[in-house]
């Protein structure tokens, strides 16, 4: 069932507040019962798909709270639709010298009265936030020095961003946590036109990192190779990955360009019935991943996947140091085996 939230705007510009009033069923406020939590996550795309195992735990270890989300604007509609918080507040994330946008960020956060705050960002700007709190500070989860539950990354060994936000939260008692839900993201399919067996190839990245892309004549054989298995290749990206997507389909005219057609949900819901995806360390592998279908990501030298790679029920993490010299027959002979409908 979907839950309407009005927008309500608050009376400071620079926070917009998304939600709906909703009653908090105890009333009882301790260390170990906080009534009203603010969670902070900000950025970046993957990253945020990578927390929402940490709210989704943060929820069902505080039922009955009244829990609000700060984050930027592109993942307010994931957020919402999570069902983990009762409001999110849009930060437009002020400059230092910013002052008249900072007052009024503190003005809204201290107004809400915080009994605890889990800092999933722990960056420089949220240490700044902590200090937009009054002197009595609510109970903050994070690495601020002096907050009531301190977490410090540790200085040997390396560690991916998951497994370091699971133990921040065990120190707050938050034990249980999951691989992520998103069975709670709905979209439409029906204009897409979809076939009935299909693989998702994400052959883009971010612009200034082309280091990072597997060759277009590299997608474009592995194409070939699912076209004859059976399977429709459907390449996904933005619009700034148009000239991959346009020369693979050039390449390979059995593919379906969905290159800038699909929304966020769009992209969850068509990996739920993926019979596999191969694509780039980039974002939208994070969201195909936790939403359960078979991946394959490719990884360059230039990132480390035991620091940040997506994480779900069946990922496979190939990595060459120069993506230009990984070969097709090694990314075919790791494809899954796949059950044609």
């Amino acid at each position: 069932m979907t839950v309407e939230r009005p927008e309500i705007t608050t009376e400071d510009p620079d926070m917009i507040l998304h939600g709906h009033e909703t009653d908090v069923v105890s009333n009882t406020n301790s260390p170990n019962n906080p009534r009203r939590i603010l969670v902070i996550k900000l950025s970046a795309f993957g990253d945020f798909i990578l927390s929402i195992r940490s709210f989704q735990a943060i929820r069902a270890h505080h039922p009955n709270a009244d829990i609000t989300l700060l984050t930027t604007k592109p993942y307010v509609r994931l957020a919402e639709a999570s069902g983990c918080f009762n409001s999110v507040l849009i930060d437009t994330r002020p400059k230092i010298f910013e002052i008249p946008a900072l007052l009024k960020l503190r003005k809204n956060l201290r107004s809400r009265k915080f009994d605890r705050v889990y800092d999933l960002q722990r960056n420089e700007r949220t240490r700044l936030y902590y200090r937009l709190f009054p002197s009595q500070k609510p109970e903050w989860v994070g690495n601020v020095r002096g907050c009531s539950h301190y977490y410090e990354k540790p200085e040997n060994g390396i560690y991916h961003i998951s497994v370091r936000e699971k133990a921040q939260l065990e120190i707050a008692g938050i034990t249980d946590i999951k691989l992520p839900d998103l069975s709670f993201i709905e979209a439409d399919l029906s204009e897409l036109h979809l076939p009935r067996n299909y693989a998702m190839l994400i052959p883009g990245g971010a612009p200034h990192r082309p280091e990072k892309r597997w060759p277009v004549k590299a997608y474009s054989a592995l194409a070939d190779h699912l076209t004859l298995l059976g399977i429709t290749p459907l390449l996904i990206g933005t619009e700034s990955e148009r000239n991959e997507c346009d020369a693979i389909e050039k390449n390979c005219p059995a593919v379906l360009n969905l290159c800038g057609k699909t929304s966020l949900e769009q992209i969850a819901v068509i990996a739920r019935k993926s019979q596999l995806s191969v694509g780039n360390d980039t974002g939208p592998m994070h969201l195909i991943a936790a939403a359960g279908c078979p991946v394959i990501v490719l990884f360059s030298k230039t990132s480390d996947p035991n620091k940040i790679s997506p994480i779900g029920p069946d990922v496979l993490i190939i990595r060459e140091d120069d993506l230009q010299d990984l070969s097709i027959e090694r990314v075919i002979s790791a494809l899954p085996a796949v059950a044609l409908d």
